[in-house]
């Protein structure tokens, strides 16, 4: 079984200039989690329906996942987390 983290970034605060993302881990095939935060449930993803998949890295465990999940987390810089993302893009 595979695990990610991943990172979601809302559309409509690319349109504002804001940095919104929201940072997570599952082992569920990413655009099956990102079906479950656009539908409607409670929670910090309810409230926009614009999320859209950035970044995601692969992990051969759920420890290691949460644990880098933690470490992005802990980084409360957007500018940092945007650096990680155009990183990917290359």
């Amino acid at each position: 079984m595979r695990f990610f983290v991943y990172i979601n970034l809302c559309a409509t605060a690319i349109f504002f200039f804001l940095n919104k993302y929201y940072i997570g881990h599952s082992c569920e095939i990413l655009q099956e989690r990102l079906r479950k935060h656009l539908s409607d449930h409670k929670g910090f993803t309810s409230k926009a329906k614009d999320w859209m998949i950035v970044y995601s890295e692969n992990f051969d465990s759920k420890i290691e996942a949460y644990k880098r999940e933690r470490e992005i987390k802990s980084w409360k810089s957007s500018s940092k987390i945007q650096r990680l993302i155009e990183s990917s893009a290359g």
